[in-house]
């Protein structure tokens, strides 16, 4: 588990981590999402012990992490893709990892195999693409068969094959009971990815919530029912105190409710024998989610939208 309470991280006059507190839990992939600048680089860093925090503590499994005994066997980190020596193969790479941290070596042709290295190991770490070095990072990162795992923007170069493989990678470290904390831009990847977001902005906590509950207190979403019997549902619906509001013509004629659970439209067109044939929940997506809620945090944006945000939204957890 990774426990960050009060961190704070400031640069002269300028404060890039502000008093942030979360937890990440086993079991689970954890989304650590927020602009550019947010803070999520150098709180990860913080957490490795490679930045000194101003205030505040970051500890793994109860302990700050340079007081961990063998850390790569109890913390694995992809931070940067491209700091391993362009002249090192991946093997030889690996081989001195595991040297200098005492690991068996037999470990290096199976985390090659895990990342689909194998077939490359002896070429040089200079001659790889940016997909093969982050492959080649998350070997680093699973060398000593660490239990937490910190990754950030892992699938920067990835085509969307390796994309869709790391998706699944995550997914089965996590399941088997490892602390999984990944940072990453493409919010619809996150979207399939993560169950559990901790979102920053200017470095402060957003949200610290599930990935369902931030898309679904976030942003405007509706539930979409198409019926040959509309005005029959919506009287219906009108009846238990719900409002509908009618879209569209022939084919696409649909009711639109908003604010009401998707199973409670269902019981009642149910209660009111309205056959459905399309019963679903249009919108909330996370990025429309995150800008909204992390409109007033950018750096560099527009500041009217940003202004029209910050007073429409807003979840703390």
């Amino acid at each position: 588990m990774i426990e960050v309470v009060g961190l704070t991280k400031k640069y002269g006059s300028t404060t890039a981590v502000d008093d942030l507190t979360f937890t990440v839990r086993p079991g689970i992939v954890t989304g650590f999402l927020g602009p550019n600048g947010a803070g999520k680089s150098t709180t990860m860093r913080m957490i490795l012990g490679l930045e000194t925090s101003s205030s505040g503590r970051a500890l793994i499994d109860g302990k700050p992490y340079a007081a961990l005994e063998r850390p790569l066997t109890q913390v694995g980190a992809l931070l940067d893709a491209n700091w391993i020596h362009p002249s090192r193969s991946a093997k030889a790479h690996l081989k001195f990892l595991a040297a200098t941290n005492n690991l068996p070596t037999a470990r290096v042709a199976t985390v090659l195999d895990l990342v689909g290295l194998s077939s490359v190991a002896n070429k040089a770490a200079g001659k790889f693409s940016l997909g093969m070095k982050q492959r080649l990072g998350l070997a680093s990162a699973l060398l000593g068969d660490p239990k937490i795992l910190l990754f950030d923007e892992p699938v920067n170069g990835l085509d969307p094959e390796g994309i869709f493989w790391i998706r699944n990678f995550m997914k089965q470290l996590a399941s088997e009971g490892r602390t999984v904390l990944v940072s990453s831009h493409l919010l619809s990847e996150m979207a399939q990815t993560a169950d559990h977001l901790v979102v920053i902005g200017q470095g402060r906590l957003i949200a610290d919530c599930s990935t369902a509950d931030f898309t679904e207190r976030s942003s405007q979403s509706f539930v979409r029912v198409r019926s040959p019997r509309l005005p029959d549902l919506a009287a219906a619906l009108q009846a238990a105190g719900i409002a509908s509001t009618a879209t569209g013509n022939g084919p696409d004629a649909a009711l639109q409710v908003t604010g009401t659970p998707i199973e409670q439209i269902g019981d009642i067109a149910g209660r009111a024998g309205v056959f459905l044939h399309e019963l679903s929940v249009q919108g909330g997506s996370l990025e429309q989610a995150f800008i909204e809620l992390t409109a007033s945090s950018v750096q560099y944006g527009d500041a009217s939208k940003a202004a029209a945000a910050t007073s429409s939204s807003g979840v703390r957890s």
